[in-house]
């Protein structure tokens, strides 16, 4: 029930003005009380309901603004790994200039270090056992001196970025000598 502005509060009539029986105004009364109680009771249970729908909106929100951050995050860092793999090729190669091998290795360390408080972790691949979830097998050897599934080298280093593989180590694979 909705209320016009127009209409008075009560239902006031020359005819009820007039009227003297007080059961009867009585009654009038009592009805437009709980008339007025049950459009009480249907707004307050609207302002619930959309109470309720405002916040669930709100929590469904912030967790795809943080997952569109997340999505943005692991881009980004998926974007500069590479070069985190330049320098570590580049510091195995060596130089003969030890100055500049140790500016290298320093460089490295704090883009390391940077992307470690971002969330980056690299996955340990040599000597644990294969696991397909966070390594690519690229070469698989047949030994008898190595437990099959071990992995024997790592060929790329392989990350997660806060608890989700962003890259599989590529790895080489112990098979069991037939």
């Amino acid at each position: 029930m909705s209320m016009n502005p127009n209409e008075p509060f009560f239902d006031v009539t020359e005819e009820s003005a007039t009227e003297t029986d007080p059961n009867s105004a009585l009654e009038t009364v009592t009805k437009e009380r709980d008339r007025l109680l049950e459009e009480k009771n249907d707004l307050l249970d609207r302002l619930l309901r959309r109470q309720a729908e405002f916040d669930n909106f709100r929590r469904r929100a912030d967790r795809e603004k943080a997952e569109v951050i997340e999505y943005a995050n692991s881009e980004s860092v998926g974007a500069i790994v590479p070069i985190l793999d330049d320098f570590e090729r580049a510091l195995k190669a060596g130089n003969n200039d030890s100055e500049y091998a140790r500016g290298m290795e320093l460089i490295y360390q704090r883009l390391a270090d940077a992307l470690k408080k971002l969330g980056l972790e690299p996955i340990s691949a040599k000597g644990q056992k294969f696991d397909p979830h966070v390594h690519h097998a690229v070469d698989k050897v047949e030994t008898a001196d190595e437990e099959e599934d071990t992995i024997l080298d790592e060929y790329q280093r392989g990350y997660n970025f806060r608890g989700r593989l962003l890259r599989p180590a590529m790895v080489k694979v112990a098979v069991k000598n037939k």
